[in-house]
């Protein structure tokens, strides 16, 4: 008996219940915890996002100096249109 209590306490343990119920008991905390995880979260897509766009303009730059007929205009006119707007102006 002891060692399945033993066991059982175990368990709880590794499954955090007892931290789990202390949040529950604290609501303030779980709602300060999850405005602290949503901004860590909006921040990291935010740089994600930043870094994949970034990649791409590259990436576009360079098939621009490769000087295709068709694509190499389309892409120049989408690097300047990236251009302006990174400088705040408008069309």
């Amino acid at each position: 008996m002891h060692i399945q209590i033993e066991g059982i306490a175990k368990s709880m343990e590794q499954a955090r219940i007892a931290e789990y119920t202390e949040l529950l008991l604290k609501p303030w905390r779980m709602i300060w915890l999850n405005i602290l995880s949503g901004i860590a979260r909006g921040v990291g897509i935010a740089i994600g996002f930043t870094v994949f766009a970034a990649t791409i303009v590259y990436v576009l730059q360079w098939l621009n100096l490769l000087n295709l007929p068709i694509v190499g205009d389309y892409i120049a006119d989408l690097v300047r249109v990236v251009q302006r707007q990174l400088e705040g102006k408008t069309y």
